[in-house]
């Protein structure tokens, strides 16, 4: 499954390199999500079945590094070093970027077939059915931390993608909003490989708000045009941004009633909803930016966003609590 969503993720990016008008390129980033949600499934699914107790959380923040590596070196050297090279034509940057992830689904062939036996031979395959939606989503927890993986993503995706662009409505160039865009992407590689491992099992929930903290306050210091608090919403918004997905699969493969045979499904179903948030933060924050002809507005919908976090983390920690379970 994980190398087959190579090749739908490499098609995304080569169809990008044909597409003639708004709509066929529309069509060519929308293939990406039939491929990029199945690494983001399978991969914890393999650290399910592989690891338990603190080293399946070590495990997990070191999973969370390779996107972070990957969007760290993309955003420092696409305006810098491809586009140039390549004649400041995107598409021939989009035609290697699906080169690369050929490559990587050839490598995870390889390194998967020497070892396939500790991936599990599939029998459990037929527990998985519909009335085991029904039974995960039945248990209250779940419900919440669901919802709450729609606001991590609404968060992270509206930032991924409009990061350069506010940092450029600031008065940075183009070439100096991708270094700068680079640097939460940097911090959060030291924030997963860190903060996942000190999150134990009793301490989820309150290092998750922290982390929902950093984000409200990043959103507020990115109004700033000046160097000192932009700096620090950057580095804050790059603790947070890796660590909150982290801690709330953590949150999800702990919560009672989710049994590990289920885990694949459970895992599954957080990212089918968090790829809710995953559209509507960049389209929110778009929109707003557009009708608002700047990024404060949408930027105070991050901060609100943050703060609804917040709120839902405490109705989960009132259910964890042993009065509530």
């Amino acid at each position: 499954m994980l190398a087959a969503a190579t090749i739908v993720m490499a098609a995304s990016a080569f169809t990008r390199y044909f597409a003639g008008s708004p709509v066929q390129i529309f069509l060519a980033v929308a293939l990406f999500g039939a491929g990029g949600p199945l690494i983001s499934v399978g991969a914890p699914v393999v650290i399910a079945k592989i690891y338990s107790g603190q080293a399946r959380a070590t495990a997990m923040g070191l999973y969370v590094t390779g996107p972070y590596l990957g969007g760290l070196v993309a955003l420092a050297i696409t305006n810098s070093v491809l586009m140039p090279l390549t004649g400041q034509s995107w598409r021939t940057v989009m035609a290697i970027y699906g080169g690369l992830t050929l490559c990587a689904g050839l490598i995870w062939i390889l390194v998967s077939a020497r070892d396939a036996d500790r991936f599990g031979s599939g029998q459990g395959a037929s527990k998985y059915n519909p009335s085991a939606f029904a039974e995960i989503v039945g248990v209250p927890q779940v419900r919440l931390i669901l919802i709450i993986s729609v606001g991590i993503f609404f968060v992270n995706h509206a930032f991924n993608n409009w990061l350069p662009e506010v940092l450029r409505d600031h008065g940075l160039s183009a070439v100096v909003s991708g270094y700068y865009a680079s640097l939460p992407a940097a911090i959060g590689i030291l924030g997963v490989l860190i903060i996942p491992r000190l999150a134990t099992a009793n301490r989820l929930i309150p290092f998750l708000g922290l982390l929902f903290g950093a984000v409200m306050l990043a959103s507020i210091l990115l109004q700033f045009p000046n160097s000192l608090p932009l700096t620090a919403g950057l580095i804050l918004q790059g603790l947070a941004r890796g660590s909150m997905m982290t801690l709330a699969i953590m949150l999800l493969m702990e919560t009672p009633g989710v049994p590990e045979e289920r885990l694949g499904l459970a895992v599954g179903m957080f990212f089918a909803a968090a790829e809710i948030g995953g559209v509507l933060g960049p389209v929110i924050f778009g929109t707003l930016a557009y009708l608002s002809a700047g990024f404060a507005v949408p930027l105070i919908a991050i901060t609100s966003a943050a703060a609804g976090l917040l709120g839902a983390l405490v109705l989960l920690g009132r259910l964890r609590s042993p009065q509530g379970q």
